[in-house]
C-alpha cells in the first residue's frame, strides 16, 4: 500500500501526469483483462497461444539447448495457460527439469503449485513469489542448474524502447553464458488492427484503464469522478508505440491523501505503452543486450513473435 501511494503521488505530480500500468491488476483489473483477452479485437493472446499449441515439439527441442537438466523459469507466469503446452511436451520427451514460475501474486503462485502437478503428471514445480530479478537471484541460490527463461505475452512492450533494452541487459546479468531466454514480441502490422485491439467495441479497455482510478479511490482515499475522464488510445506506425491515455473532460481537482492535483480540460494522464517491434529491431535488441538470437517462432499471420535468445 505504501509503495502504491508513493508511486501514485509521484506520478500524478509529474508533467505530463502519468500512472504506472503495473497497478492495473487488482481483482477487478484481473477480471477485466481476462475479458479483454477473450474479445474479438485483442489478438496477441491467441497469436502466442497458437505458437505454443502448434509448434510445441520444436519449441521444446530448441529450449532444451542440449542441457541434461535445467530449470525452466517463467517470469510473470500468470495462470500458465500457454506454457502448460510446453511443460507437457517436455515431460513427454522425458526432459529433466523443474518449472519455476515467478509471479508477484502469492495467491497465483500457490494456485500453480497445487494445480499444475495434479494436471500434469510428473511435473516438478517450485513457485517463486516476488519481483523478477529478486526471484532470479533466489533461483540461482537454490539451484545450480542451467536456466531457461520464459518472458511471454509481449510484456516487454510495456517498457519504453530504451527501458526495454536496459531491462534485457539487466536480465542478461543474472544469467550465465549458454543459458536461454524465450521472449515474446508483438510485431508491427496494419495500424488499424493494432488500434482496434486497444479500443475494443465493448469498451473493455476503457473500463480497464478507468478501473485504476477506482482502485485509487478505494485503496488510497482518492476522489476521482470516473465520468469526467475518457479513454483515448493512439498508435504511431513510425515508432511502433501504442499508447493509452485518460483525458480530463473538464477542469477539476482530485484529492489523494491531502494532495490536490489540478486538471485542465483535455489534459491527459499517460496510462500505458504497448510497444510494437519489427523482427529486425528484436534482433538488434538481442545483440545490444548480450544475447544471440537463435530461432524465431511466428503465428500463422506473422503478427506475433516468440524468439529464442542464447546468452553470449
Amino acid at each position: 500500500m505504501k509503495q502504491f501511494l508513493k508511486d501514485v503521488l509521484h506520478d500524478l505530480g509529474e508533467t505530463p501526469k502519468r500512472l504506472n500500468s503495473k497497478y492495473f491488476y487488482d481483482h477487478t483489473g484481473d477480471r477485466i483483462f481476462q475479458q479483454i483477452m477473450n474479445c474479438e479485437e485483442y489478438y496477441p493472446t491467441n497469436c502466442e497461444l497458437e505458437i505454443f499449441q502448434h509448434k510445441t515439439a520444436e519449441l521444446a527441442k530448441v529450449l532444451k539447448n542440449g542441457f541434461d537438466t535445467f530449470d525452466l523459469i517463467e517470469m510473470g507466469a500468470g495462470d500458465a495457460t500457454k506454457s502448460s503446452y510446453l511443460l507437457m511436451e517436455m515431460l513427454r520427451q522425458n526432459f529433466d527439469f523443474t518449472y519455476m514460475p515467478i509471479d508477484i501474486s502469492a495467491d497465483m503462485i500457490g494456485h500453480l503449485e497445487k494445480k499444475l502437478p495434479k494436471e500434469i503428471d510428473g511435473l516438478k514445480v517450485k513457485g517463486l513469489n516476488g519481483e523478477y530479478f529478486d526471484m532470479l537471484t533466489h533461483a540461482r541460490k537454490i539451484s545450480p542448474k542451467r536456466k531457461v527463461i520464459l518472458f511471454l505475452g509481449g510484456t516487454i512492450g510495456n517498457f519504453e524502447t530504451d527501458a526495454a533494452l536496459e531491462f534485457c541487459r539487466e536480465l542478461r546479468s543474472y544469467l550465465q553464458k549458454g543459458d536461454v531466454l524465450m521472449i515474446g514480441f508483438d510485431l508491427k502490422k496494419h495500424p488499424d488492427v493494432i488500434r482496434k485491439a486497444y479500443n475494443d467495441a465493448q469498451g473493455l479497455t476503457k473500463a480497464f484503464n478507468l478501473n485504476l482510478l477506482s482502485r485509487i479511490n478505494r485503496e488510497l482515499g482518492g476522489n476521482f469522478v470516473l465520468e469526467q475522464f475518457d479513454h483515448y488510445p493512439s498508435y504511431d506506425p513510425a515508432t511502433g508505440a501504442c499508447r493509452s491515455y485518460l483525458i480530463s473532460l473538464t477542469e477539476q481537482e482530485v484529492c489523494i491523501e491531502g494532495r490536490v492535483f489540478t486538471f485542465k480540460k483535455d489534459e491527459y494522464i499517460s496510462m500505458e505503452i504497448s510497444q510494437k517491434y519489427s523482427v529486425e529491431e528484436t534482433e538488434l535488441m538481442a545483440f545490444k543486450s548480450g544475447f544471440k538470437p537463435v530461432n524465431h517462432f511466428f503465428d500463422s499471420r506473422h503478427w506475433f513473435l516468440d524468439t529464442v535468445w542464447q546468452c553470449e
